[in-house]
């Protein structure tokens, strides 16, 4: 008998349930329902997942439980993202549901990668010193009880986006910039974040290899907001031709993905343009049992022309992705 295990990995763009919110969620549902259902995944990383407030209660994902109401990850298990007091993150959830039991969970902020010191040179007014600067989210990590006596080694992360960081004095407006220095700086400090918790991810799969040997079952997936090829994913990827050492061969990420005809091979549509942002990598004992990736993105809508907005695409912007493994 062979277990499947099929992983999959979906940005739900802002998942939410106020009452202002147009689209509703009612109207959300009633396309991205059918979407996870299409999946049919056995563990499932969500990215966008916000939380709700509720009177005298902690808040939580009540927007995801709904979302997922008639379907079959309603009977799964859930972990994700929490705050100090032990309730769901106001904005941007990390979440696992998964059909395996969750052995453990743990948030990774700044743990292995200290926060870098940074002084913004094109500030107004002028910043003296150096400051902290922080990714905006953790690394979510899972441990998934497969049977057999095997664990899957489950990393959610959600990096930042391409969009720059701000820099005191140089924005009219949420989107307008007053100068192109001042902007170069904010995307600058943008890519610093990403790769900083790319290191972080790495230095984290790495300590996973050192307490568990190189044949541990380790997947990493989510949003990385960035390319195949890009240095935050070459960070985690770790190919022998960048390391030179064949010794940590055993050590590298696979994007699943790559098995994907390159003219598919995307997740989310920007001018046109298909960019391939949402990854899974696995480690090269886990891609042993691979048999296939999907990336639905048939209908994937492209949010970033002229006068577009969320209203006219209740769906997310961003298309799941989908890995296939036959376990013996």
């Amino acid at each position: 008998m062979s277990t499947p295990l099929r992983i999959a990995t979906f940005n739900l763009e802002n998942l939410d349930k106020k009452p202002e919110d147009s689209p509703t969620l009612t109207e959300r549902i009633a396309v991205m329902r059918p979407q996870l259902i299409r999946l049919r995944a056995d563990v499932l990383a969500l990215q966008e997942v916000n939380g709700q407030e509720h009177p005298n209660r902690p808040r939580d994902l009540s927007a995801l439980k709904e979302l997922i109401q008639e379907t079959p990850y309603k009977k799964y298990r859930m972990a994700h993202t929490k705050t100090q007091n032990n309730e769901a993150y106001d904005e941007r959830n990390l979440v696992v549901l998964s059909q395996f039991r969750i052995t453990a969970r743990h948030q990774i902020k700044h743990d292995h990668a200290p926060k870098p010191r940074y002084r913004r040179v094109t500030s107004i007014p002028a910043e003296p010193n150096a400051t902290d600067i922080e990714w905006e989210r953790p690394i979510f990590y899972v441990t998934l009880d497969l049977g057999n006596d095997r664990t899957l080694h489950l990393i959610n992360l959600h990096m930042k986006s391409k969009l720059p960081s701000n820099i005191p004095g140089q924005k009219t407006d949420r989107y307008k910039w007053n100068t192109v220095a001042g902007w170069a700086e904010g995307y600058f400090l943008s890519s610093m974040k990403r790769v900083g918790q790319a290191l972080e991810a790495r230095i984290l799969i790495d300590k996973i290899f050192d307490d568990e040997g190189e044949d541990a079952l380790v997947a990493i997936c989510g949003d990385f907001n960035a390319a195949s090829d890009s240095v935050p994913v070459n960070a985690i990827r770790g190919q022998v031709e960048d390391t030179g050492n064949p010794d940590l061969l055993r050590r590298i990420m696979i994007p699943c993905e790559l098995t994907i005809p390159e003219s598919s091979r995307y997740s989310l549509l920007h001018l046109g343009k298909g960019q391939m942002l949402d990854h899974i990598l696995v480690s090269r004992s886990l891609m042993s049992f691979y048999r296939g990736a999907e990336i639905h993105n048939e209908i994937l809508p492209d949010e970033s022309g002229a006068f577009r907005t969320d209203v006219m695409f209740p769906e997310s912007d961003h298309a799941p992705v989908v890995a296939d493994f036959e376990l013996p």
